[in-house]
C-alpha cells in the first residue's frame, strides 16, 4: 500500500507555490499554541520533507515579514519568527471556522449589509473580510448571511437590515443562496479534500506507521487544505444544505484524523522546535480539544 503522504505531497508540488500560506498554517495551527515564536531552522527541516528548497523558504519568510504577517528577531546568527498582529488576528478569526465551527440554527432570517451606491465595496480588505466572515454577495453593494453572523470590523459602517424567507428557507432562500455563494465549487473542493485524505484515515485505522515528522507533515497539510475550503464556506444552517453536503464528511474526517496525528506531531516539535529562550513551551489543553464536539 502506498504511503498516504506521497500523493498528498505530489499534488502540492503540482500547484502554484503556496509556501507562504503553509507557513501561516504552521504558525496558526502548531506554533501559536506553543508560545508563538519559532526558529527558522525548524521550518527548513519541515519543508525539506516537502522537497522545498531552503532558499524558497527563506524568501517566503522574508516576504511575509515585509508584508506585516511575521516579525523577526535575531539571537546570534539564528533567526526567529512569530506572527505579527496582522497574522495573529487573521488566524484567530479563522480558528473558529476551522476547529469549532457548527452551522447555526436556522431561523428563516438573513442579515443584510448594504453599502449605498457601492460605497466601501472596493475598500482594501473589505471583500475578503466579508467572505471570510461567511457573507455572500448576491448584488453589488449587498451582502447577506444567516441571522446572527458576526459582522467584521471592516464593514462596521454598513447599513444593517434583516430579511425573513420562511422557516425552511423556501424558494426565495434558495435563490438567494445560489446568487450569493458558489456552493457547487465549495462542494467540489470538499470532495477533492476527501479523496486526498481518505487514504490517510484508512492508513491510521489499519495501524499503519507514521514517523513523528510524517505526523507533523500530515497534520499541517490537512489543516492547510481544509482551511482553504472552510474559509470560503458560509457554514449555512443544515436546513439550507443538500442532504449529501460533503462539508459534513470533511469535518468528520478531520475530527478522526487530527487527534491521531497530535501526539507524534507534538513530539516532533519537542525535538526540533526552538525559541529565542530555548525549547518550545508545551501547548495548552485547548489544542487537544480541537474538532471535539
Amino acid at each position: 500500500m502506498m504511503h498516504p503522504l506521497v500523493p498528498i505531497i505530489d499534488q502540492l508540488r503540482q500547484e502554484p507555490s503556496r509556501t507562504g500560506s503553509i507557513i501561516i498554517t504552521v504558525y496558526g495551527d502548531a506554533i501559536v499554541p506553543r508560545g508563538g515564536s519559532l526558529w527558522l531552522g525548524t521550518f527548513l527541516e519541515f519543508f525539506k520533507a516537502l522537497d522545498i528548497e531552503n532558499g524558497v523558504v527563506r524568501t517566503a519568510m522574508s516576504r511575509l515579514a515585509a508584508d506585516g504577517w511575521l516579525e523577526r528577531a535575531r539571537s546570534g546568527r539564528n533567526s526567529f519568527y512569530r506572527l505579527a498582529d496582522k497574522g495573529r488576528d487573521t488566524f484567530a478569526a479563522a480558528a473558529e471556522h476551522i476547529y469549532l465551527a457548527r452551522p447555526p440554527h436556522w431561523t428563516g432570517r438573513f442579515d443584510l449589509l448594504m453599502f449605498p451606491n457601492g460605497a466601501g465595496a472596493g475598500r482594501d480588505g473589505l471583500r475578503d473580510a466579508l467572505r471570510n466572515a461567511g457573507f455572500g454577495n448576491p448584488l453589488p453593494g449587498l451582502w447577506i448571511a444567516p441571522a446572527g453572523t458576526a459582522v467584521p470590523e471592516e464593514a462596521a459602517d454598513a447599513i444593517c437590515l434583516e430579511a425573513a424567507v420562511g422557516p425552511e428557507g423556501g424558494e426565495a432562500g434558495r435563490r438567494l443562496i445560489e446568487a450569493s455563494w458558489h456552493l457547487d465549487r465549495i462542494a467540489d473542493a470538499y470532495r477533492a479534500f476527501l479523496a486526498a485524505f481518505e487514504p490517510l484515515r484508512a492508513w491510521i485505522k489499519e495501524g499503519g506507521e507514521l514517523s513523528d515528522l510524517d505526523a507533523f507533515t500530515a497534520r499541517i497539510l490537512m489543516i492547510h487544505q481544509y482551511r482553504r475550503i472552510i474559509l470560503r464556506d458560509p457554514l449555512l444552517p443544515e436546513a439550507m444544505l443538500a442532504h449529501d453536503w460533503p462539508g459534513r464528511d470533511a469535518r468528520r474526517l478531520c475530527a478522526e484524523v487530527y487527534p491521531a496525528l497530535l501526539p507524534g506531531s507534538e513530539r516532533w516539535l519537542d525535538q526540533n522546535g526552538a525559541t529565542e529562550q530555548g525549547a518550545l513551551p508545551p501547548a495548552g489543553a485547548l489544542l487537544w480539544d480541537r474538532f471535539q464536539d
